[in-house]
């Protein structure tokens, strides 16, 4: 089997409200003009099997949920993802951008739900071996900010109905993830206005690929 092509594999993260889609568009736009083959998904998602596992994770009227139990839905969601989009895709030499991948799970169940990061990274090596994103964009917004942006969104889903506390310990380990790995994450203060989180993403992405050759 052939091995992905490196420097093509870009994630989005953040935790609700950040603004991730948004500037995730705004990529995939300059990589479609600039003639790249690019695939657009999402986690939990992307997949069929996926997105009736995300469905029944954000479901609101489930309530309650073992946190082993949302921890190893989302993985089951990941390993059908990999298996029939993002290794396939990165194989054919298409960028694949995401929203949201394994940081999420580090950010939302290891610590947001208290499962610590050592059973996140057990399954991270388990299912993906040494694939990592290239390049992860994380939009960093306070709590209270995004969580103000998901409200005027309408109903809130599952994840959204959980407390303040909750959401600063994930984005708690966002910020500690990008300062472990500062080579591979880059830090956006999602709390400017548009057009000013627009041009950071776009200098940092200019500036990255440009270190990496493309």
């Amino acid at each position: 089997m052939s091995q992905p092509q490196r420097g093509r594999f870009v994630t989005f993260e953040g935790i609700e409200g950040a603004g991730k889609s948004t500037q995730m568009e705004l990529l995939v736009q300059r990589l479609v003009d600039a003639g790249e083959p690019v695939v657009v998904t999402r986690e939990p998602g992307g997949t069929a099997l996926g997105e009736k596992l995300r469905g029944l994770l954000l479901d609101p009227d489930i309530g309650q949920m073992a946190a082993e139990t949302e921890l190893l839905l989302i993985f089951a969601a990941r390993a059908e993802h990999l298996a029939q989009v993002i290794r396939p895709q990165l194989e054919q030499g298409a960028w694949v951008l995401c929203d949201r991948f394994t940081d999420a799970s580090f950010a939302y169940q290891g610590a947001g739900r208290g499962l610590g990061s050592e059973r996140v990274a057990t399954l991270e090596g388990w299912l993906q071996g040494e694939l990592r994103p290239d390049l992860v964009m994380i939009l960093d917004v306070p709590v209270e900010v995004g969580l103000q942006r998901a409200l005027a969104r309408g109903k809130r889903d599952r994840i959204e109905n959980e407390d303040v506390a909750f959401f600063e310990r994930a984005r708690s380990a966002y910020l500690e993830r990008a300062r472990c790995f500062p080579d591979r994450y880059r830090i956006i203060d999602g709390a400017q206005d548009l057009e000013s989180v627009s041009t950071a993403v776009v200098r940092i992405w200019d500036e990255w690929q440009q270190a990496q050759g493309h």
